[in-house]
């Protein structure tokens, strides 16, 4: 069996769970977090980012509808090189994190508002090595700052939403040095505008994408 009809049928299979799951931030429960309080200004104009915040299908999904992003990639950060496939990653034994590489222009959008977009709309920062129906280590929420600088900015954030009670429940969002990322296989790139009406993208990402356009107008690039 090829690789691309396993994965259609694990994530078929997870979207059958999703309505006895936590439907965490993807949904109408999304909400505006408070701005960022740090914000570094940075020298180059082309920056990037890795965040992890389960399935990486909509996490680039989200991130490619900002206005400024430049590419969104799909791929595995947080482990070695030797086992960043997705048949390795999926048994959550790597270390690796489903995650995306996201290129940047700061004229336009910052690394502080990456993270406030993050927060708001692509994961819940309060589950624990799961998001949604997809659970273990590789789906957890984590940071992969490239840069002393963004690790500043996203400390203090989580510092900051953790003050304000932002979220019901403790925030258990890793900031994790090891950010070297792994390209995913090509058919997990541009998954989402490729399969609109997959029913796992329709049932867990679209929700995040329309919270976007709805809580971030002035970012939002259809």
């Amino acid at each position: 069996m090829s690789r691309l009809p396993f994965v259609l049928m694990s994530a078929a299979a997870c979207a059958a769970l999703f309505a006895a799951a936590s439907p965490g931030v993807a949904t109408e429960s999304a909400r505006l977090m408070p701005a960022p309080a740090t914000i570094e200004q940075h020298a180059p104009r082309y920056e990037t980012a890795v965040f992890a915040g389960g399935c990486f299908w909509g996490v680039e999904g989200v991130y490619d509808h900002v206005d400024g992003v430049v590419s969104a990639t799909s791929g595995y950060a947080g482990g070695a090189r030797g086992t960043a496939t997705y048949d390795q990653v999926s048994s959550g034994n790597t270390g690796h994190a489903e995650s995306v590489r996201i290129v940047f222009d700061t004229n336009k959008v910052s690394y502080a508002q990456l993270l406030r977009i993050y927060f708001s709309v692509v994961a819940d920062p309060t589950e624990l090595n799961r998001q949604g129906p997809d659970q273990g280590t590789q789906y957890r929420s984590a940071i992969f700052p490239q840069s002393p600088a963004q690790e500043r900015v996203a400390r203090a954030y989580i510092a900051q939403l953790g003050t304000a009670h932002a979220f019901p429940r403790q925030i258990v969002t890793r900031i994790e040095r090891s950010g070297l990322f792994y390209p995913a296989e090509a058919h997990h790139q541009n998954f989402m505008a490729r399969n609109p009406r997959y029913p796992y993208i329709v049932a867990n990402d679209q929700p995040k994408v329309e919270a976007l356009r709805r809580l971030f107008p002035g970012n939002w690039r259809g």
